[in-house]
């Protein structure tokens, strides 16, 4: 049985018939060095990131391979994010956490989230507490990040943290909810 199948943007992008669209500047940015980091900066490259890792510990960086990102740098300040930045802090363990996000809170970055698991309260929110962050800047930290699809591994987690960006950068909810907003 033939069908007529209807063409549509994103049909004709998949299929090669149509150019890629172009998603405009953005940038993305993942405060420390980890396993994780490491695919969401490799990935990033091909979702069109100007990709930076935030590594303040240079003994962290040594006699490990790079990650496979634009640049590596020992502050946010030297990432240089705009409006179009996301920040994903990979690592909530970390002493530096309460001062980066600070200075993320600070900058115009669009989107700023930490990982961690949603079952207990994330470090971040005493960190940034003591350091007299206003609880209406706290609240702009997202955690948990990602789309919920059970990731295990780095490379998923690196995988389900992106889609949730586009998601949220595409005004979608993420997962397998296929209605339009307006619906």
């Amino acid at each position: 049985m033939v069908t007529d199948h209807v063409h549509d943007e994103a049909c004709e992008v998949a299929h090669g018939d149509r150019p890629t669209p172009q998603t405009g500047p953005r940038t993305l940015i993942a405060v420390f060095e980890s396993p994780v980091a490491e695919f969401m900066l490799r990935l990033g490259l091909d979702l069109g990131y100007r990709t930076v890792l935030v590594e303040p510990d240079p003994v962290r960086l040594s006699g490990r391979p790079r990650a496979h990102g634009d640049a590596v740098v020992n502050s946010l300040e030297a990432a240089r994010s705009d409006a179009n930045t996301d920040v994903v802090v990979t690592d909530h363990d970390r002493p530096e956490l309460g001062g980066v996000l600070r200075d993320a809170l600070k900058g115009p970055s669009r989107w700023i989230g930490v990982m961690g698991s949603p079952r207990h309260t994330g470090p971040h929110v005493a960190a940034l507490q003591e350091l007299g962050v206003p609880e209406e800047e706290i609240a702009r930290v997202h955690r948990p990040i990602g789309l919920n699809i059970g990731s295990r591994t780095p490379a998923e987690i690196a995988i389900a943290t992106l889609a949730g960006l586009i998601a949220d950068r595409n005004g979608r909810a993420g997962g397998f909810v296929w209605r339009d907003p307006g619906t």
